[in-house]
């Protein structure tokens, strides 16, 4: 078996094509799997993305030079066939798969299994070799359904607003903000946002997407009508000021860091939401399983004990492999996004 995709110190490199898979150095061809900031960095000459990437990219990198693809196009780069597969991750998210001379690889990025109706239906793909994340790669991390987080969701909200006070959602800008503000779609009228998660909920909007509006933050919107309501709101905005004006307020957080006990109180928070936009430990074997992978290369999350499970089940030929990728609490927004807001809403 060939090293089609090689690791390097500037990121994932396909020496056959001259061309590297989400670099975390700048580099002159650049194959994207998503708009998060740790797998789309500034600094390459060209990139190469799924055409709803493209609008995420514009709006954290800039104007660029750069190609799309629709899922399932074929592409060339010096012989190598690359196609896109959904990753079911975030909106645009894809896994890149690799074929060059009767060998297949798969670099699946960031994915999860469940369809949560807006990331596209997570496919898997029969390869020769797989690059899987691990960000929850431990038996501990086992996802309830959506819905069921949902209704959760929906509870809590509905029991502030019983005792007065505003319900405060700290989610990822990119991603985790557009599936709590879908699920919130019939069950609440107005939800106010963060600058940041305005930025890029709007972005969506923008380019076609039929996503659930939200009212912005500004300095001038008035207390009045920020109590007793809904806001989302970014990692970076807990223990801020910008917090005080909706006060008084129960934060809950959506990540799959919630799925262990005592986070949430560690975080000094009211509620936790194990809602994740990564698989979770069965996900992560099915899919292994699925690919009919003869090797798994074993990425960012915990690859040390994922990888080795893997070898000790004889599930799969596996290592692990260090790079620069971050895990579920790694996502912030870029220069691009924050420059035009008021220093309160940063």
């Amino acid at each position: 078996m060939s090293n089609l995709v090689s690791f390097t110190d500037k990121g994932l490199y396909c020496e056959a094509g001259n061309f590297y898979i989400d670099p975390w150095q700048p580099v002159e061809r650049a194959v994207i799997t998503h708009g998060h900031s740790d797998h789309a960095r500034f600094g390459n000459k060209f990139y190469l993305c799924h055409q709803f990437t493209k609008p995420i990219l514009e709006l954290r990198l800039g104007p660029n030079n750069y190609q799309t693809a629709e899922w399932n196009e074929t592409i060339f780069m010096n012989g190598v066939k690359i196609s896109f597969h959904p990753a079911g991750h975030i909106i645009g998210s894809s896994q890149i798969t690799l074929e060059y001379q009767n060998e297949v690889w798969v670099i699946s990025g960031d994915y999860k299994t469940e369809d949560d109706g807006i990331s596209g239906k997570f496919e898997p793909i029969k390869c020769n070799v797989f690059i899987t994340e691990s960000t929850f790669g431990l038996p501990i991390y086992k996802w309830k359904p959506q819905q069921e987080i949902y209704n959760d969701i929906i509870n809590w909200i509905s029991k502030n607003k019983e005792n007065g006070k505003s319900s405060i959602l700290i989610a990822y800008s990119l991603g985790k903000s557009q599936r709590v503000l879908q699920a919130l779609k019939e069950t609440t009228e107005t939800i106010f946002a963060h600058g940041a998660i305005y930025n890029m909920q709007q972005n969506f909007i923008d380019a076609g997407w039929d996503l659930n509006p939200v009212v912005r933050i500004t300095p001038e919107t008035p207390k009045e009508l920020l109590k007793e309501t809904v806001v989302i709101a970014p990692p970076g905005a807990e223990g801020t000021s910008w917090m005080r004006k909706f006060y008084p307020y129960s934060i809950g957080v959506c990540s799959g860091w919630m799925q262990v006990r005592g986070n949430a109180r560690r975080r000094n928070v009211d509620a936790g939401f194990a809602l994740s936009d990564h698989a979770d430990w069965n996900s992560l074997l099915s899919t292994i399983h699925e690919t009919g992978a003869e090797k798994v290369f074993v990425t960012h999350g915990f690859q040390s004990a994922f990888s080795r499970y893997l070898n000790e089940k004889n599930i799969a030929i596996s290592d692990e492999v260090k790079t620069q990728f971050g895990d579920e609490d790694e996502e912030a927004n870029s220069p691009l996004e924050i420059k035009n807001e008021e220093p309160e809403n940063i």
